[in-house]
């Protein structure tokens, strides 16, 4: 009987020594994991601070004015001075070639050639809008400069885009109607019936010669072409005007912010990109001008307006250069917005009013042999000044 309770008793002690044994285990695991815990989080909201630290310290960086050894005033004038003189000839160059060619026979409005060279022009057009203006515009209006509330919350550069497209619309068909309305109140319905009166006489008047065979000569009247002309060369005309402003405004903010700029780095390969630019851009506008028919001095002025606007915003950018600073919230505003509405309209007048103005009417839908030679001038202008986007 005494070795049973001893036997219990030895069994219950080494029970109560396993127990005890498991669980100080147990503590020591839990003590490991809760130790391993705090130190985990306090070297996490070590990292956290200092990666928060240094995002901060990169917007706060990144909203400064540029500083570095490339940024010099001294070094950074004569080459706005060269970027003025060879951008003002450049654009000329440009914009004169369209004009110039009633000189050669090659480059008329009715040969082949200008349909793929206009092709060409809108191609850059496009790419303008899509590839330079406005992924800048959506880059200033998504700046960490800027509050993230409105301008992070709401695509701006989108919407203003696409309201200046339909501005565009608007201003192209309100336009274009009106004038034939016009056109048709002026033809008064007594003219119309004496011109129908005299088309059917012409109609049944015969021609009778001399070996007694009889002609017929049929006359036409040409008040329906005329109008239709008319109307076509007031399109023409709206969408040389409007396609100006557009070129213009862009033109304006990319020489505002070359000459507020001192950084010679990025200066010297602006220019020879900007030249380039510039005078592509002014051949499409010059076919429009032709397509136009303006009058000498009216050529003249658009022409001479494209050619000084670059120049001019270098020079502006100039004077405002102690005032003006490229990362400041006004700066990335304004310029964001003008952007995003010299996008809409360059991106519609490119697509509605010459390509699709061209491809879907009557020469090109004749000749599947034009449409791919003018398709492979699309591509090429596209793609030139696509490549263009990673220096301009």
């Amino acid at each position: 009987m005494s070795i049973s309770i001893s036997s219990s008793l030895a069994r219950n002690k080494l029970n109560t020594q396993i127990w005890v044994n498991k669980s100080m285990a147990t503590n020591s695991v839990f003590r490991t994991i809760f130790v391993f815990l705090i130190l985990f989080s306090i070297f996490s909201g070590r990292v956290l601070s200092q990666s928060n630290s240094r995002s901060t310290q990169a917007v706060v960086e990144e909203c400064q004015p540029e500083s570095g050894n490339c940024n010099s005033k001294s070094k950074a004038l004569p080459l706005k001075i060269i970027a003025i003189v060879s951008i003002l000839v450049t654009s000329m160059v440009g914009v004169c070639l369209p004009l110039l060619s009633r000189s050669v026979p090659a480059l008329q409005p009715d040969r082949n050639l200008f349909v793929i060279v206009k092709a060409f022009a809108a191609g850059i057009i496009l790419a303008t809008g899509f590839m330079h203006v406005l992924p800048d515009s959506f880059d200033m209006l998504r700046s960490p400069c800027l509050r993230e509330n409105p301008w992070h919350k709401f695509p701006f550069s989108g919407f203003l885009a696409m309201l200046s497209a339909v501005v565009a619309l608007m201003v192209d068909s309100i336009s274009t109607s009106i004038y034939s309305h016009r056109s048709n109140v002026d033809v008064k319905p007594t003219e119309i019936e004496a011109a129908a009166d005299g088309d059917s006489r012409d109609r049944e008047m015969g021609v009778v010669i001399s070996s007694g065979i009889h002609f017929h000569g049929h006359c036409h009247a040409p008040m329906d072409t005329t109008t239709s002309g008319d109307s076509q060369l007031l399109r023409y005309r709206v969408i040389a005007m409007v396609l100006e402003l557009g070129i213009i405004v862009h033109s304006v903010v990319i020489g505002l912010s070359l000459g507020a700029s001192d950084n010679t780095c990025t200066i010297k390969p602006l220019v020879a990109a900007l030249c380039f630019h510039q005078m592509f851009e002014g051949m499409g506008l010059g076919g429009c001008i032709l397509q136009a028919e303006y009058k000498f001095l009216k050529k003249a002025l658009m022409a001479f307006f494209f050619s000084v606007t670059t120049p001019f915003g270098i020079v502006l950018g100039m004077a405002l250069s102690r005032t003006y600073e490229e990362n400041s919230s006004s700066s990335l505003i304004t310029i964001g917005l003008l952007n995003a509405s010299s996008a809409g309209l360059l991106i519609y007048m490119a697509l509605v009013d010459l390509l699709s103005a061209d491809f879907m009417g009557p020469r090109l839908q004749r000749s599947i042999k034009l449409q791919i030679k003018s398709y492979i001038a699309v591509l090429l202008g596209c793609g030139g000044m696509s490549l263009m986007a990673k220096w301009a």
